[in-house]
């Protein structure tokens, strides 16, 4: 049980650091911009598939 709560309060601390430094808001723009750039490959491969008309590949 001491043990548990030792790893909570480890992680409790650096989500501090992290949201009380600021480090948190520059993790935040970069998971945004990783976000967009999955949707838009989403969107392309999307695409490609309704013009193709094909299906999944077949499972092995």
């Amino acid at each position: 049980m001491l043990h548990w709560a030792l790893v909570f309060l480890l992680i409790s601390l650096v989500a501090a650091l992290f949201g009380f430094s600021g480090v948190a808001a520059v993790f935040g723009g970069f998971a945004q911009l990783l976000f967009y750039i999955f949707i838009a490959l989403f969107l392309v491969t999307l695409i490609l598939h309704l013009v193709r008309g094909r299906g999944p590949p077949p499972v092995v």
